[in-house]
């Protein structure tokens, strides 16, 4: 899944594993126990995380590669998170080969800015300031968009409209992955 931070990723993921019966992997909500949790990984990327920052590429591609390697992927998974950026995506495509399986399709969840920074307010999450909200936003829009051409170019770019009620998104998805 692709879309920018409050585009409702998390929100879908959930409902897709549900219907599809498989593993819905929120690389942000796996960072953000291991930050509760005091673990080595959550205390390398805290700082990073409070910022507004990206976690660095190798320190993601090894937190994806074990958690795809798990038995539960087998019959499919999806990413919420990851891959940000064009060289986390090429990294990823290494790691599927090597799992002797690949992408199906990629799905954009497109929603304006305005909405977007209204949404991450109401979830009043700690890390949740304006000023992390828009430079999480910013962040986005500089590494992640481009990941919009570089899935389109590969023909598994599929675009939905997030600013409509949940259950619209749901049924556009639907329709998408048909």
């Amino acid at each position: 899944m692709l879309g920018p931070p409050g585009s409702g990723k998390g929100t879908q993921a959930v409902f897709l594993a549900e219907r599809y019966q498989i593993p819905a992997i929120s690389t942000g909500e796996m960072l953000r126990e291991a930050v509760a949790a005091g673990t080595e990984l959550g205390q390398r990327v805290e700082g990073i995380l409070a910022r507004g920052e990206l976690v660095d590429d190798a320190t993601m591609a090894d937190l994806v590669r074990e958690r795809l390697g798990r038995q539960d992927t087998r019959g499919g998974f999806l990413l919420d998170g990851y891959p940000r950026t064009e060289g986390q995506a090429a990294t990823l495509e290494g790691i599927l080969a090597g799992l002797g399986t690949e992408l199906d399709a990629v799905l954009f969840i497109d929603v304006p800015e305005p909405v977007l920074i209204e949404r991450a307010l109401a979830r009043k999450r700690e890390d949740d300031t304006e000023e992390v909200i828009r430079e999480r936003l910013s962040v986005y829009g500089k590494k992640t968009a481009p990941l919009i051409g570089y899935y389109k170019n590969r023909n598994l770019l599929r675009p939905v409209d997030g600013n409509q009620p949940v259950a619209a998104v749901t049924a556009a998805i639907g329709v998408a992955l048909r």
